[in-house]
């Protein structure tokens, strides 16, 4: 996913505050999901569950500014009976060099919604069907790099 830095996306000192790098996680994730045919709100004739999260992490590297322009690459790093996680990197676009940004991961769950409670249940044939781990080279590529 790339997106623009917008003048909203930024805090006092004209960089990206840190909560909006969330944001720009859930829009890569909704992104994919897209991408395998469903939406992370269903749709009439999708499967009934939504995708709370559980886990949620990002570490900066470098900031972004008002305008720059960021690549949001996603890969699933698991995917269990009930559970998906995702790792994520931020590229800037337009330097010199492809600069990584960030890096982050999250963990949702499938559940299912019965008089205003959530159940954790098995992710729907359908959809499980469409996810696939990535491959081991690629996972270790977007693994959060340690300082």
């Amino acid at each position: 996913l790339t997106r623009r830095v917008e003048f909203s996306d930024t805090d006092m000192a004209g960089i990206v505050h840190y909560s909006n790098f969330f944001r720009y996680l859930e829009s890569a994730e909704h992104a994919f999901f897209r991408a395998i045919g469903f939406s992370i709100f269903p749709r009439p004739g999708d499967p009934p569950v939504g995708w709370p999260r559980v886990h949620a992490e990002c570490d900066f590297h470098q900031p972004l500014r008002f305008e720059d322009e960021v690549e949001i690459h996603l890969v699933v790093s698991a995917r269990k009976a009930r559970s998906i996680s995702y790792l994520f990197r931020f590229r800037k676009l337009g330097a010199p060099q492809s600069q990584d940004i960030a890096r982050g991961s999250i963990t949702v769950v499938c559940v299912s919604h019965h008089r205003g409670k959530m159940k954790a249940v098995r992710i729907p044939k359908p959809i499980a069907d469409q996810i696939q781990v990535a491959p081991r080279k690629l996972l270790d590529s977007f693994k959060p790099r340690r300082r």
